[in-house]
């Protein structure tokens, strides 16, 4: 590129830093037309959740729906909001969520519960906690805020060397396999164990295992363990 060419290139005006607010908090983007979509994706806000753009009185604020394209390089800042933000609680953490109903499955993603860990909505006494199971979801705009808590089963069956055993505990160690595979676990230099598995949680669905490592488990996990001597 020539002296000239580099010169103009150089004097080429940048894209200015377009600013927008969505519930309160600030984003910039140098398009100047934003969707919708574009806003509720970068704002972590479900894509089927109601967006509406605040336009000042005597108007009525702008329903925003994920086609709509919004021109941000207007005078002001344009200040982007939902209307259902409801409270809830899950395992003593306090959530906002923005769609009137939650499902089991994003219970667990909202609160990072394990997947085979039940999901229980806690009632007022004397009435039992109700379980929530797959398919059921649960409505928000209660006048109370809803209470979850994960718990994890009470007894897991872990497949060892294709025996099925019995496991209490959310994870298990490499030195815990071998005991389940073969009575005991006693390191020396002339023995070497090797452990794989299969089937497992999505935190970790498959791989081996070394001295020290722990996994979290699932029932019907399996586990393949063998011993070779080394001399």
């Amino acid at each position: 590129m020539s002296q000239t060419n580099n010169a103009l290139a150089q004097r080429e005006p940048q894209a200015p830093f377009l600013e927008y607010i969505v519930e309160g908090k600030p984003f910039t983007t140098k398009e100047q037309y934003v969707t919708g979509r574009q806003i509720k994706i970068g704002a972590g806000i479900p894509i089927d959740t109601e967006l509406f753009l605040s336009v000042a009185k005597p108007w009525v604020d702008e329903p925003i729906e994920n086609d709509t394209r919004v021109n941000l390089a207007r005078p002001e800042i344009e200040y982007f909001y939902v209307k259902k933000k409801l409270e809830l609680a899950i395992n003593g953490v306090d959530y906002r969520w923005f769609k009137q109903y939650i499902s089991l499955d994003e219970l667990k993603e909202l609160g990072q519960i394990d997947e085979e860990d039940e999901v229980y909505l806690k009632i007022a006494p004397p009435f039992e906690d109700e379980l929530i199971r797959q398919g059921v979801i649960v409505n928000l705009a209660r006048p109370s805020k809803e209470e979850f808590y994960a718990k994890g089963p009470a007894q897991y069956t872990l497949i060892v060397n294709a025996t099925p055993k019995h496991w209490t505990q959310k994870t298990i160690s490499y030195e815990q396999v071998i005991v389940l595979a073969f009575g005991a676990y006693t390191p020396s230099d002339e023995k070497e164990y090797t452990v794989a598995f299969s089937k497992g949680p999505k935190q970790n669905p498959k791989g081996t295992m070394d001295v020290g490592s722990v996994v979290k488990v699932k029932n019907e996990m399996q586990f393949n363990a063998s011993a070779t001597d080394k001399s």
